[in-house]
């Protein structure tokens, strides 16, 4: 009985550290609390999802970024595009432009660009998704998607529906900032994210 119970509490030991290791949420599902808006477009939470709406008439481009920064990390989401070109901003930074952050973005939007990596106040274009991850990945407009982004150092790796779209190795931009969500100015914008979580490493 003895060996069983010491055998037991060796395997709760080993296991602890991994079974720590557990994504948190970042957005409630119910309210925006820890997120601020900057000015553009409207932010809500509608059947447990942020719900992002903008007419085309709206020049400026709505962030709605969290209020915590974040270094080295793993976020997983779902999100669906109903209209427009939406971001899912990391390591970015408040900054006073049209845009109202500098950072990457993981692209957002209607199209098959959707998984590809944009640095907004840098490199822009980082990198597209290939025609054979457009293949398997399955993605359309309308739809809930799986996102993952992995952000350690300067690697980075973009899933979107479990396939990766993007991999950065040793990349030497920032390394540190919010999180965001993006509405594009001068378009007709509909998106929603729900089940938010995080890891930070």
């Amino acid at each position: 009985m003895e060996r069983i119970l010491f055998s037991i509490t060796l395997i709760l030991l080993v296991a602890s550290p991994a079974q720590a290791e557990k994504f948190v949420p970042i957005f409630d599902g119910k309210t925006l609390k820890g997120w601020t808006p900057a000015p553009g477009g409207k932010w809500e939470v509608k059947d447990g999802a942020i719900v992002g709406t903008s007419p085309k008439s709206e020049r400026r481009h709505g962030i709605l970024l969290t209020d915590e920064q974040y270094s080295d990390f793993v976020v997983k989401a779902k999100f669906r595009v109903h209209a427009g070109d939406s971001g899912f901003y990391f390591r970015a930074e408040r900054v006073k432009s049209a845009v109202s952050v500098n950072g990457f973005q993981v692209e957002v939007d209607t199209s098959q660009e959707t998984g590809g990596l944009y640095e907004t106040g840098g490199r822009a274009w980082v990198h597209r998704p290939t025609v054979a991850v457009i293949k398997m990945r399955k993605y359309k407009k309308g739809e809930w998607t799986d996102l993952e982004l992995s952000a350690i150092g300067g690697h980075i790796v973009v899933k979107i529906n479990g396939v990766i779209s993007t991999e950065l190795k040793n990349d030497k931009s920032r390394r540190k900032g919010h999180i965001g969500l993006q509405l594009h100015g001068g378009q007709v914008m509909h998106v929603e994210y729900k089940d938010i979580v995080i890891i930070e490493k």
